[in-house]
């Protein structure tokens, strides 16, 4: 029998991920389900991300990581199920615009920026707020509006190129300015999906360093398959598998663990 979490809360106080209630959670996921043609993408998954947290997600193809960052977005809306931000908006009514304004931001695993445009220019643009053709041709970069870029350039570790336009990066800085174009949208969690794929060694290294950084400010959740970019990110990991979760804890517990092994690290 699947417990949800209105029951445990009504019966006990407790909820799911170690007996922790939606109150004070960052993002809270109970009993989500999604289907497809027949097929659970996500089956009664729950999982519990606090303010301030660094989460790691990991799992074979398959395994529902991608919907249930759709779910996250608005993008997928589930079969059933609760998906609660900061405790009590519940998400499952809401569409993907919408949920980005209350501050869900979401980085796809290839970046988009805009290559012939500065570094500046493309945080410029990802400024929050009412960006449509009328409200730019009145643009104008404020003192607070200038200090945010400058905040969020040294954050990305791109202050140095800051004037050069943005294809010419290396594909792990085009990466970091994704990132930064997030933060200039103020969001309280992002999403960030195999940020380590086609990156260097040092680039991958100073990523995990970015990432752990924004954690003490956001919830940060990251789906990847580099488990030494894993490790490097020292976090919770919670593997999923067949759209629930299969397993969670450090890395050193996830991958001692047998069913682990069978469906994913042994493969």
């Amino acid at each position: 029998m699947t417990v949800h979490t209105a029951d445990l809360l009504a019966d006990a106080g407790t909820a799911p991920d170690g007996g922790r209630s939606p109150r004070g959670s960052a993002l809270y996921l109970d009993g989500v389900t999604v289907s497809f043609d027949g097929f659970r993408a996500l089956n009664e998954l729950s999982l519990v991300v606090d303010h301030g947290e660094l989460r790691a997600v990991i799992g074979p193809n398959g395994a529902g990581k991608t919907t249930m960052m759709d779910v996250m977005t608005g993008k997928t809306r589930p079969d059933k199920g609760k998906v609660l931000l900061d405790g009590s908006i519940d998400l499952t009514k809401l569409d993907e615009a919408r949920i980005a304004t209350l501050g869900i931001g979401r980085k796809f695993q290839k970046p988009s920026v805009f290559e012939t445009h500065t570094v500046v220019d493309n945080l410029e643009l990802a400024l929050a707020g009412d960006r449509g053709p009328f409200a730019a041709l009145k643009f104008r970069r404020t003192a607070d509006k200038a200090a945010r870029i400058e905040a969020v350039l040294e954050d990305i570790a791109l202050a140095h190129r800051a004037h050069e336009p943005a294809g010419r990066l290396s594909h792990g800085q085009k990466q970091w300015l994704e990132i930064g174009m997030l933060l200039m949208q103020q969001p309280r969690v992002l999403l960030v999906d195999e940020p380590a794929a086609g990156m260097t060694d040092a680039e991958t290294s100073q990523t995990a360093v970015l990432l752990k950084r924004l954690a003490q400010s956001h919830a940060v959740i990251v789906v990847e398959h580099d488990m030494g970019f894993v490790r490097d990110l020292d976090c919770k990991v919670t593997v999923l598998h067949e759209g629930s979760v299969l397993a969670e804890g450090s890395l050193d517990h996830v991958q001692a663990d047998q069913r682990v092994v069978d469906v994913y690290l042994g493969r």
